[in-house]
């Protein structure tokens, strides 16, 4: 059997590997990074043989430390690397080319049912469903969104809010507070099996996700890198910020929220921008935390998400999908039951 992976920023590892009564055998170790000496190889493919078809990853990573010697010298690839290819040759862990996702863009709704979609396409995918899910958020009206742990008196200014008739909620990945009109921003939503990120920490994960994002945004002229733990930054800021849960049944889910064109200082006016987030350079500090896609790019929002289709649709295999009026429904039942209710909104005071 065999399984590769390639971690962001690292070199590409392929592992071919036998299993006879439960056990690893014949473990081979190859791909194009740098390992000095070069009988290091051996020691670690030897470490791995052995070792029960149900290790995790933290058991085949220390088997090899177990086997690494001082003057080892690693380049290019991770121990933790080696483990996920292990991982996905037997199967207990999934690659991006093993999917096949479905792909959603839109429809136009109630920016709430965004919030209650992401827990359905979830809850739906749990239960066979659905299959893994990419999807592109569009709605009609302004929303500010909390991350699940953050305090609201910390966050939400009433004032603001009641001036401009925003809605206020909390989603249920972390992170932080998000300022949502019509048009202003691009975010979209994976539900992915949690095997696909098996074995990673959160940290690797995000940026795991988010690989497919980074090319796409260099193909409408927008030179990225990755800001640990979630953030996504151009040479002239931040443009993007990610959330993950990732759930007991299984199911991750990993969602973006790019700056388009956000009104800054309505935004300014409806949240408190924490002292930590702009030091002590006041407003105008504050407004450049966020900087909009459309001033980098010259394009239409709805051109940049036709670009960011393709390019998964050349990457991954995929079908178009819709919201089902079940799922539809089921939104709406956690709107009410949930999302809008005041022990949801106020969970953390």
């Amino acid at each position: 059997m065999r399984g590769e992976y390639k971690q962001p920023g690292c070199k590409l590892i392929v592992v071919d590997v036998e299993v006879n009564d439960g056990h690893l055998e014949n473990v081979s170790i190859a791909g194009d990074f740098f390992l000095d000496p070069d009988t290091a190889l051996d020691r670690y493919n030897h470490a791995l043989c052995g070792l029960s078809v149900d290790s995790s990853v933290a058991d085949i990573v220390d088997a090899l430390e177990k086997a690494k010697e001082p003057n080892d010298n690693l380049f290019g690839f991770t121990f933790e690397g080696i483990a996920i290819a292990v991982r996905r040759a037997l199967k207990k862990a999934s690659s991006w080319e093993e999917l096949h996702f479905e792909v959603i863009n839109g429809p136009v709704v109630d920016p709430m049912i965004n919030i209650a979609l992401d827990e359905v396409l979830a809850e739906e995918m749990a239960a066979g469903r659905r299959g893994p899910t990419l999807r592109i958020w569009h709605w009609n009206a302004p929303l500010i969104v909390m991350g699940s742990f953050q305090s609201y008196d910390n966050e939400i200014n009433p004032a603001g809010v009641k001036k401009h008739g925003i809605t206020v909620s909390r989603r249920v990945t972390g992170g932080g507070t998000m300022f949502m009109e019509p048009g202003n921003c691009i975010t979209y939503s994976l539900i992915v099996p949690t095997s696909l990120v098996d074995g990673m920490n959160f940290a690797a994960s995000y940026e795991f996700l988010d690989q497919w994002v980074m090319g796409a945004l260099e193909k409408v002229g927008v030179k990225a890198k990755y800001v640990p733990l979630n953030d996504i930054a151009s040479e002239q800021g931040k443009i993007a910020g990610a959330a993950q849960k990732r759930y007991a049944c299984g199911i991750t889910l990993h969602h973006v929220t790019m700056a388009y064109d956000i009104d800054t200082l309505k935004m300014l006016e409806c949240m408190r921008i924490g002292a930590e987030k702009i030091r002590d350079k006041g407003v105008r500090s504050a407004v450049k935390r966020v900087d909009p896609m459309r001033s980098q790019t010259g394009m239409e929002r709805t051109e940049i998400i036709e670009v960011f289709l393709k390019h998964f649709a050349r990457l991954y295999d995929t079908s178009p999908s819709e919201i089902t009026e079940a799922e539809m429904s089921r939104a709406q039942e956690l709107v009410k039951t949930k999302f809008l209710t005041p022990e949801w909104i106020h969970k953390v005071p």
